[in-house]
């Protein structure tokens, strides 16, 4: 796995410190030890490919003009056989490094050898991270907030792998709990609603018409239809559309059965159904899952009220008015919080206290990270601190906030379907725009700044849709070689690349080259934009090159074969971002 700016980088630094000591050992420079400096990429390069402060950061230690010192540096360097061609000094001692050609030439022979493994590193070296996202609530459709945090720590887990962390995804599934006796209530109120005998006049009026029973139920339009739904309920038509099927295919027999008795019957058979059909919906969003983690499999086996005790052997939980609360003030939280209720119940905080104790000591995990809205705020310290209590170092869990997403559609704000009218879902979004553009779109943003969705751009094949401005970056490449061959142009396997002198070819070059430090900075800060934004910087670089150097009609048959492989590894590059991002590659468009 070559990282050619890295090899550049080290390099560099290695020449530069061994010169510095060298001078010191020469007298030149006092025998300090050499101060700590930084080497980088400059944004003009027209400065050179890397600059050095040595020479700023050494005056007070050298005791020496910055000047002084790097010029007494760059008399000690010898870039002979070195990466490097010439060194200048700018300004007030900075010093600028200019790259040979002969690295500019490896950098296309890298990616053309290495193909679908350019770009990966080892940084990770193996390492352990479980990534949990969307886990959407199993009793209803997925939100527009699900579809941003699907394509966000998806595209997470894939850099992460490729800067050489061993990475897992998991849904964790809430299938017990407060919302499962809500979802139990609702399907039980649906049901006996369906069951009625103005239920059933509906259910005949209307053909027993699934949608249509649906839809008047939902509205309370209906004939007779005078039952009213509490407050504490959940109202999507999902829950009639589950209650009618348990009918439809069981009868009205749980109409005579206890409360107790009916929603444990319905939510039986409806949950199943949700986790499958949550299941089946992602997996459209090409995002499958290591593991599925029921919340009710830390219920089951002990593990929820486990916790609970090793919490109160920490010392650092009290019993107020009957229920068992978590001394959180102990660890820097604004508040304490309820562990147990008064009736023995534990709160919802308790199965995810457990659900992360697993993660990282059960399961070992080096790092857990948790994909949220920017709801959870509040909820993330107090994770951590019950951690810190329970001897887990809270360090290895981190969150990745996620901000809200508005639909624009003809330059306004919009919630609905432009084909159901009903609001937007993950589902009925994958209706209407592709999911490439979907996923690609979703990743344009850093997760913790709101994002505007244009739904009209998603589906514009237009250089404006970046999606598609960068899909014909690689379609317009295939059909470049499909070209050539067609005309009986041998493509070639090796080519004289020292050739590719022009600013445009340089700077494309440079482009492919940073690919590695792109993926690993992306996973360092858990930020897969980066990659979007580094692949649509790279099909504009391609696009100006291939605009201003033929390579059809090159000056030379050999120049022409150097751009062929300068277009390959474009191609190749292109391939490898698109693969990480799980976008398709067309070759034609």
């Amino acid at each position: 796995m070559s990282n050619l700016i890295e090899q550049a980088s080290s390099q560099l630094r290695e020449l530069i410190s061994k010169a510095a000591a060298g001078l010191s050992e020469k007298g030149q420079l006092p025998e300090v030890p050499v101060p700590d400096f930084a080497v980088e990429i400059p944004a003009d390069k027209s400065h050179g490919d890397f600059a050095a402060n040595i020479a700023m950061v050494g005056a007070r230690s050298y005791r020496m003009a910055p000047v002084k010192i790097a010029e007494l540096i760059l008399s000690e360097i010898s870039l002979e056989g070195t990466l490097f061609e010439r060194a200048e000094i700018a300004g007030p001692g900075f010093m600028n490094f200019f790259l040979g050609r002969k690295w500019f030439s490896d950098v296309i022979r890298a990616v053309n050898s290495e193909k679908e493994n350019y770009g990966k590193t080892d940084t990770g070296k193996g390492k352990k991270v479980l990534v949990e996202f969307v886990s959407a609530n199993p009793t209803g459709p997925m939100h527009i907030g699900n579809a941003r945090g699907g394509a966000i720590g998806d595209c997470l887990a894939s850099v992460l792998q490729w800067a050489g962390y061993y990475t897992e995804r998991e849904f964790y599934v809430n299938d017990a709990g407060n919302q499962i006796e809500k979802f139990g209530k609702s399907l039980s109120l649906r049901y006996l609603q369906l069951a009625s005998p103005a239920g059933k006049d509906v259910r005949e009026k209307l053909g027993n018409d699934t949608e249509k029973v649906c839809s008047a139920l939902y509205e309370q339009s209906g004939e007779g239809m005078t039952f009213e739904m509490p407050e504490d309920v959940y109202l999507g038509t999902d829950i009639i559309e589950h209650a009618k099927n348990y009918l439809d295919e069981f009868g009205t027999g749980l109409a005579e059965a206890s409360d107790e008795e009916r929603k444990k019957a319905l939510v039986d058979y409806a949950l199943p159904k949700n986790i499958a059909g949550l299941e089946r919906d992602l997996k459209k969003y090409r995002i499958v899952y290591d593991n599925w983690y029921r919340e009710s499999k830390l219920h089951e086996s002990g593990e929820t009220m486990r916790i609970v005790d090793k919490l109160k052997e920490t010392g650092h939980t009290y019993e107020k008015e009957g229920a068992v609360w978590f001394r959180a003030t102990d660890f820097g939280v604004d508040k304490d919080f309820v562990l147990v209720r008064a009736n023995g119940v534990p709160t919802y905080v308790v199965p995810d206290i457990a659900y992360h104790y697993d993660k990282l000591v059960t399961r070992g995990f080096d790092k857990a990270i948790n994909v949220l809205g920017a709801d959870h705020h509040g909820y993330v310290p107090r994770l951590k601190s019950a951690l810190t209590a329970l001897g887990v170092d809270a360090g290895k869990l981190d969150a990745v906030l996620m901000q809200m997403v508005r639909l624009i559609r003809n330059g306004e704000v919009t919630k609905l379907s432009k084909r159901s009218g009903k609001a937007i879902t993950l589902v009925t979004l994958l209706e209407e725009i592709p999911i490439d553009a979907a996923r690609f779109f979703f990743n344009m943003r850093e997760a913790d700044s709101q994002f505007e969705f244009d739904l009209d751009l998603a589906v514009e094949q237009s250089s404006k849709n970046p999606v598609y401005y960068v899909q014909y970056a690689h379609a317009r490449i295939c059909s470049l070689i499909a070209n050539l061959r067609a005309e009986g142009t041998e493509i070639p396997e090796t080519a004289d690349l020292d050739l590719l002198v022009s600013p445009q070819e340089t700077e494309l070059i440079r482009h492919i080259a940073s690919l590695p430090a792109e993926i690993d900075l992306a996973a360092r800060n858990y930020n897969p934009a980066g990659i979007t934004k580094y692949v649509i910087a790279l099909a504009t670089l391609f696009h100006k090159f291939y605009d201003a150097c033929s390579v059809k009609n090159a000056e030379t048959p050999e120049l022409m074969n150097a751009r062929i492989m300068l277009c390959l590894a474009v191609r190749q590059t292109l391939r490898n971002v698109l693969d990480i991002l799980k976008i398709e590659c067309p070759e034609k468009m």
